[in-house]
C-alpha cells in the first residue's frame, strides 16, 4: 500500500505532463521510501528502471543494457552495449518521439564504478536529451554524494536538473495515514520509536499494543530492528565502532562537541569529522538557539528518533534480550518512555504549528521556528524554551510542551510568561501543549490573558 508523499507524487506527475525533457534528482537517507515513491510514479508509464550496484563498470553496463532492452524489445537476452555512451544513445532514440522515463536508482554506485559517467550524461543531456521527451530520474541514498556530485556546482551535471526532491521521514501527521488501529497516545509512541521512517513503520502492527511492538521489533535478538542501527552504519561508514560510540554518547546526554569527544576519548578535530558524517547521514543534527548564532552554544542531538530510542535503551539491555528476557528489558524501558517521549512531543508540536501556519490559522505567519536556550538574567539561571517562532521583530510565538499524565497547571504558564519577557517582541503569543489537558486554573488564566492558546494532544490529532 502506497502511503503519503502526495506533494512529491503530484509534482512528479506535473513534470511528466510537460511532455518535454525533465531531469529530477531524488535523494534521501536509506529506508526513507525513495524507491517506493518512484515505483508509484512510474507504475503506469513506459520506464527503464536500472539500479546501480556496488560492483565494477562491466557488470553495471550489463545490467543497464538489460534494463534498456527489456523495455525496447521485451527481452533481456539481447547483447550488451559496447559502452555507456552507446546505451544512452539507444535511450535517446527511444525517447525522441514518445515519453520514456529513465530511472537510475542508487546512482552513486554507478558513478563510483565508472567515474566518467556523469560527464557522459552531461554531454548527452546537452546535445541530445534536451531535444527529446525523456524524463530522467537520478536517485541515491548517499546524501553527501548527491548534494556534491550531482547537485553541487562542481558536478558536470550542475544546472541540468529541472527539479530536486530531498525525501525525508514522515512527520507525525503523515504517519497517521499508515495505521487505523492505534489509539492517539500509542500512535505518538510508535512514531517516536520509528522516527517516521517508512521501512520502520512497516515493521509495526497496529493490532498489537505498544509494549508488544517494542518486544517484537527491538527486544527479540532475531528481529529486524534489533541490529538495524549497527547494520546501517556498516553499510555507510568505515569505522562503525567509533560512530556507535559517538551516537551513544549523544543519546545518553552528551551534547556539546567537547563533551562528546571526551566521552568517546577522541581528539576534537577527529570527533568533528565523525559528527559531520553522521549529519550527512541524517542521524545527528547540529542545533543552536534560534535567535543566537554563537558557535559556543552549538549542541548536537540525535535527529533520527529510532536511533535515539535504540541507543538509549538497547545496548544497556542486550544481555537480557539475548537471554530471552524481553519482559524484564521492557520493564526497564517502560519506566523511561514518558521521558523519552518529551522530545518527540516537542517535534510533534512544532510540526502542528507548521501545519497551522501553512493553513493561516495562527495569529502570526512565522518564518522561523526552533528551540531556544540561554541565560535568564532576571532569575540568574539557564533557561530553555521548547518553541520560539517569529515573523519579524514585533511578533512571536512562545510554546511549552508537556508529555505527562498530570494536567498542566498555572505554574507552567507562569514560567512561559517569564521566559517570553526575556525578549523584546511587541506582541507575544503563548502556546501551551499538553498530553493530558489543563487544570481549571490554567484554563481560566489563559482565557483572562487573551494571548494564550492551550492545545491538547487529542485536539492536535483531530485538527
Amino acid at each position: 500500500m502506497f502511503v503519503g508523499r502526495h506533494t512529491e507524487l503530484q509534482k512528479l506527475n506535473q513534470l511528466y505532463d510537460s511532455g518535454k525533457f525533465e531531469f529530477a534528482v531524488i535523494y534521501g537517507r536509506r529506508r526513507v521510501g525513495k524507491t517506493t515513491l518512484i515505483n508509484e510514479f512510474v507504475k503506469d508509464k513506459e520506464t527503464i528502471f536500472f539500479t546501480g550496484l556496488e560492483t565494477n563498470a562491466k557488470e553495471n553496463l550489463e545490467n543497464f543494457s538489460q534494463s534498456i532492452t527489456r523495455l525496447k524489445y521485451g527481452d533481456i537476452s539481447a547483447p550488451v552495449f559496447s559502452n555507456f555512451q552507446a546505451a544512452l544513445d539507444v535511450v535517446y532514440n527511444m525517447a525522441k518521439e514518445k515519453r520514456v522515463v529513465l530511472v537510475i536508482d542508487e546512482y552513486p554506485y554507478l558513478a563510483g564504478s565508472y567515474r566518467g559517467f556523469s560527464s557522459i550524461l552531461q554531454v548527452q543531456i546537452d546535445e541530445k536529451f534536451k531535444l527529446s521527451k525523456l524524463f530522467l530520474i537520478l536517485c541515491g541514498s548517499s546524501m553527501s554524494f548527491m548534494e556534491n556530485q550531482v547537485l553541487g556546482y562542481k558536478s558536470p551535471l550542475y544546472g541540468r536538473r529541472t527539479a530536486q526532491f530531498k525525501i525525508k521521514p514522515f512527520d507525525f501527521f503523515e504517519t497517521k495515514e499508515y495505521y487505523g488501529g492505534f489509539k492517539p497516545y500509542d500512535l505518538a509512541t510508535i512514531y517516536g520509536i520509528t522516527g517516521g521512517v517508512p521501512q520502520y513503520l512497516e515493521q509495526m502492527d497496529d493490532k498489537l499494543s505498544v509494549e508488544d511492538n517494542i518486544k517484537k521489533n527491538f527486544l527479540d535478538a532475531s528481529a529486524y530492528l534489533f541490529e538495524e542501527p549497527t547494520n546501517l552504519l556498516k553499510q555507510e561508514v568505515r569505522e562503525p565502532a567509533q560512530y556507535n560510540a559517538i551516537i551513544k554518547a549523544i543519546a545518553t546526554g552528551s551534547s556539546k562537541s567537547s563533551e562528546i569527544s571526551s566521552k568517546v576519548d577522541l581528539e576534537s578535530s577527529a570527533c568533528a569529522s565523525y559528527l559531520k558524517n553522521l549529519m550527512s547521514l541524517g542521524i545527528v543534527k547540529k542545533e543552536k538557539p534560534i535567535t543566537d548564532d554563537s558557535v559556543r552554544k552549538t549542541i548536537y542531538t540525535i535527529e533520527d528518533n529510532m536511533f535515539r530510542f535504540w541507543y538509549r535503551f538497547i545496548p544497556n539491555n542486550v544481555s537480557l534480550i539475548q537471554n530471552g528476557m524481553a519482559d524484564r528489558a521492557y520493564q526497564k524501558i517502560e519506566a523511561q518512555i514518558s521521558d523519552f517521549m518529551g522530545k518527540v512531543f516537542e517535534d510533534i508540536c512544532q510540526q502542528w504549528l507548521w501545519h497551522e501556519n501553512a493553513a493561516g490559522k495562527l495569529p502570526i505567519e512565522f518564518t522561523n521556528l526552533g528551540r531556544w536556550w540561554g541565560n535568564d538574567p532576571i532569575n540568574r539561571c539557564e533557561a530553555e524554551i521548547d518553541i520560539l517562532a517569529y515573523e519579524d521583530k514585533d511578533n512571536a510565538i512562545f510554546g511549552e510542551c508537556k508529555w505527562t499524565t498530570e494536567k498542566v497547571g498555572t505554574d507552567v504558564l507562569d514560567i512561559l510568561i517569564d521566559r517570553s519577557q526575556l525578549f523584546r517582541y511587541k506582541n507575544n503569543h503563548l502556546y501551551l501543549f499538553a498530553k493530558s489537558g489543563f487544570t481549571s486554573g490554567c484554563v481560566d488564566k489563559a482565557k483572562s490573558m487573551g494571548n494564550v492558546t492551550i492545545v491538547t494532544f487529542d485536539e492536535m490529532v483531530n485538527s
